[in-house]
């Protein structure tokens, strides 16, 4: 009898080592996939504890900013259909819903910037709203509360684009909307001298008087003599670049703005793509609003001569892409000292959701599809505005992503290399 229970051991208890070893690696290795599917050597995707969850929201814009100095970027979000947000940062990225800062009611709101406009030290707030022309307008106090001061605001408007800067050398920001509708006229509203936080309109005069179908606009130094151009990016083709004469006044140069194909342009970016010293021109775009197929939404690459003149390169320097693309944004996310680019990425048609999209470039300009290695799998919806910054205090930017009916998504960025 010992030796049958002898003989059973030395047969069973190997195989049981070995069952054993097995279930271990099979739990070793389902913990690398999932670690995988929730963090890159890049970047972690955190959403599930810093976010407030709300799968249904349309956050279409963002912005960062310190609403009450408390040494951290809170995060102010354009909602379509809801009233705007703030979350408030913990200061380790950990964000928490401050309900009812913002005018409490529901509005199309479509973009979001942020400036001292009142120069009180203080950064306000602005929003422009497409379908229900309800813009808005807030200084902020310094606590995390804000005065609404959107009576001052000029005109009402179908706004889809936005952005602020100084554009007559005052000192003070100025804003410019760009606008759709059958009154598609963009506004320039220049900061009143005498009363800071209050505007004078300047579109008759400083603008080309056209009705065009604006998504998005950029200020920008192009041409190097420290006036902010502009770069109008349209719905209905053609996008249009503007030089500024230092006082404001906007001339149409487009013998300088390469166009080989029509587009349907949702973001403009302006930055040194190539590393020679200007500014470049990157072109974001979608095939149709949701609709079926009909422009290319392939991200179109610019190359500044270094006097305003672009040259569209995009052929040799982007990767083809079938996906539309809401919004970019510019990031070293390799820490290699040149600007890399992530872009959100729907499937159009039929409006599904895609994994946020990641371009490295080498570094003279040229971009190559890197998502695999740098996006978390789980970092997947309709995605829209980006916005970049520190949020949990390590040095390094963080990504937050808006999204249209899914989740907002917050990437914490991660050391790479040698960093």
């Amino acid at each position: 009898m010992n030796i049958l229970s002898n003989l059973f051991s030395a047969l069973v208890k190997p195989r049981c080592q070995l069952i054993s070893i097995l279930f271990s690696l099979i739990f070793f290795f389902q913990s690398c996939l999932y670690a995988q599917h929730e963090e890159t050597a890049y970047f972690r995707d955190v959403t599930a504890t810093h976010v407030p969850l709300d799968p249904d929201a349309h956050a279409l814009d963002i912005a960062l900013l310190d609403v009450d100095g408390d040494g951290d970027l809170d995060v102010i979000l354009a909602l379509e259909s809801q009233p705007n947000r703030l979350y408030l940062n913990d200061g380790n990225g950990k964000l928490s819903w401050r309900k009812d800062v913002f005018l409490n009611k529901n509005h199309d709101t479509e973009h979001v910037r942020v400036a001292d406009f009142n120069q009180d030290g203080i950064m306000d707030i602005v929003f422009v709203a497409e379908d229900d022309q309800h813009h808005e307008y807030y200084l902020g106090k310094g606590d995390g509360s804000f005065k609404n001061v959107s009576d001052r605001l000029l005109a009402k408007s179908e706004g889809n684009g936005l952005d602020v800067g100084d554009v007559n050398g005052d000192g003070l920001p100025d804003i410019v909307v760009g606008n759709s509708g059958t009154e598609g006229q963009n506004f320039l509203w220049m900061n009143d001298q005498d009363r800071p936080g209050f505007f004078i309109d300047a579109t008759s005069s400083g603008l080309p008087q056209v009705n065009d179908a604006s998504q998005s606009i950029k200020l920008a130094d192009l041409d190097g003599d420290g006036n902010l151009d502009m770069v109008v990016g349209n719905e209905i083709p053609p996008n249009r670049l503007l030089i500024n004469d230092g006082n404001g006044i906007f001339t149409e140069n487009p013998d300088q703005l390469d166009l080989p194909v029509p587009l349907h342009t949702r973001e403009v970016l302006t930055f040194d793509v190539d590393n020679d010293g200007d500014l470049d021109i990157i072109f974001t775009n979608l095939t149709s609003n949701g609709g079926p197929w009909e422009k290319d939404p392939r991200v179109r690459i610019l190359i500044n001569d270094g006097k305003a003149n672009f040259k569209d390169e995009t052929i040799n320097r982007m990767p083809a892409n079938k996906f539309s693309t809401y919004a970019g944004i510019p990031i070293d996310f390799d820490h290699d000292g040149d600007t890399d680019l992530l872009l959100s990425a729907l499937k159009i048609p039929p409006f599904e959701p895609m994994q946020v999209q990641a371009y490295e470039n080498d570094g003279k300009g040229n971009f190559k599809d890197v998502t695999s290695k740098v996006i978390p799998a789980l970092t997947v919806g309709r995605s829209w505005g980006l916005a970049i910054g520190d949020l949990n205090g390590d040095g390094i930017n963080d990504v937050l992503i808006g999204a249209w009916g899914s989740q907002a998504r917050l990437l914490l960025g991660k050391k790479v290399g040698n960093q």
